[in-house]
């Protein structure tokens, strides 16, 4: 029952926006009566916490299964672009899931969102255990979400035609710059490069002690801060 409630109630989400999901609407959708709801979700926001999670979740699925399909096959650069792309056309199609999680409090909460997380996280470090990562893992992917998330944000503002303006691809090329590189010329930059892609797979170098890994991973951060 409380699936099927989850059902109706993301298919009102997704086709009229989040006042459509009222506990009469949802109760007739369901096939259920108004006390069940609140018995099963509380009030009204318990449930738009449900659906919220229940389609993100649906597609960090998705997105995590492209990740695991495309490791020995996809180039690391394209995966890690086609996969922001993807996450900004699904907040263009989802703009009250969009404004639904533009909440951090609920982000922090959001077993979806982390999980979303930290599939964003594997293709950054993909594309570091390359060499063609110019910035720490965890800023790239920090650099990324934000740009995506400002994209979407700005898009969803604009008049309908908005939707074919560049923009996306116009933040997807200056994130890109900012922590992408090919073959640096910089002996700097090429340090910086061979030191993060070393720190993406430094964790899994087996045959260290936890101390012993700990360690290298301090030198490896030393190196890459202190240029």
């Amino acid at each position: 029952m409380r699936s099927r409630i989850v059902e109706a109630a993301s298919h009102l989400l997704t086709d009229h926006g989040a006042s459509a999901v009222t506990t009469r609407g949802v109760a007739q959708a369901a096939g259920v009566q108004p006390p069940t709801i609140y018995r099963l979700f509380g009030d009204k926001d318990g449930l738009l916490d449900a659906v919220a999670e229940h389609v993100m979740a649906d597609f960090v699925a998705r997105k995590a299964a492209e990740v695991a399909a495309s490791s020995d096959r996809v180039d690391p650069v394209e995966d890690l672009r086609d996969g922001w792309f993807r996450q900004v056309e699904f907040g263009l199609t989802h703009p009250a899931l969009f404004h639904l999680f533009g909440d951090p409090d609920r982000v922090v909460g959001s077993a979806a969102a982390q999980d979303g997380r930290r599939v964003l996280a594997e293709r950054v470090r993909r594309v570091a255990a390359t060499g063609r990562l110019r910035v720490e893992e965890s800023r790239a992917a920090d650099m990324l979400s934000a740009a995506g998330n400002g994209a979407v944000r700005v898009l969803l503002s604009m008049p309908a035609d908005g939707v074919h303006s560049p923009l996306a691809d116009d933040m997807w090329r200056a994130v890109a710059t900012a922590i992408l590189t090919e073959a640096p010329d910089d002996p700097t930059d090429a340090v910086t490069a061979t030191v993060t892609a070393f720190r993406a797979v430094a964790p899994h170098v087996s045959g260290l002690s936890g101390s012993e890994r700990q360690l290298l991973l301090d030198w490896l951060d030393r190196i890459r801060t202190t240029g």
